[in-house]
């Protein structure tokens, strides 16, 4: 039974890994993208008036008045429109709503290697505390390779309360 929960236990691990550099590869083409700036009064906006497009042809196009079409730019402006209103704007101008998330630590594999360090961190240093206090401190060295042995623990197993 021991021999089968450790087989179940490295199929796992392996499937997150698998899992991760997956995300990470399909994420790769949005790295750029996080430079991007949006123009202050909007992509369809910006991209109507370059088409020297006006309201009503859009609108037209929609099947909705100028007055809507107005209203979707406003609404891509104050970030509360739909990604089925963007994908539609986007069809009606010829264009493709392409959208994504660029992880802030450059991939999700950092991303993980992150937040295990700062709750292996959080959980050594309350230790260490707990012994200080029992006059049974370890030094700095120890202190570090727990932090490093927990934090490859850690992110092996993808523990969920890495996101607590």
């Amino acid at each position: 039974m021991r021999d089968k929960n450790l087989c179940v236990t490295l199929i796992m691990r392996n499937k997150n890994k698998i899992l991760i550099e997956r995300l990470d590869e399909k994420l790769k083409a949005f790295a750029d993208a996080k430079d991007v700036k949006v123009p202050q009064r909007g992509w369809i906006y910006a991209i109507r008036k370059t088409l020297n497009m006006t309201l009503q042809q859009l609108g037209s196009k929609l099947g909705i008045t100028p007055q809507a079409a107005k209203g979707i730019e406003e609404r891509e402006v104050s970030e509360a429109i739909s990604i089925k209103s963007l994908r539609e704007v986007g069809r009606v101008l010829d264009m493709q709503l392409v959208y994504g998330f660029v992880p802030k630590d450059s991939s999700i594999e950092k991303l993980v290697e992150r937040k295990a360090r700062d709750l292996a961190k959080k959980i050594v240093l309350r230790t260490h505390h707990n012994m200080q206090l029992e006059d049974q401190a370890n030094s700095d060295t120890r202190i570090r390779e727990a932090i490093e042995e927990l934090t490859q623990e850690l992110k092996t197993e993808l523990k969920k309360s890495l996101w607590n």
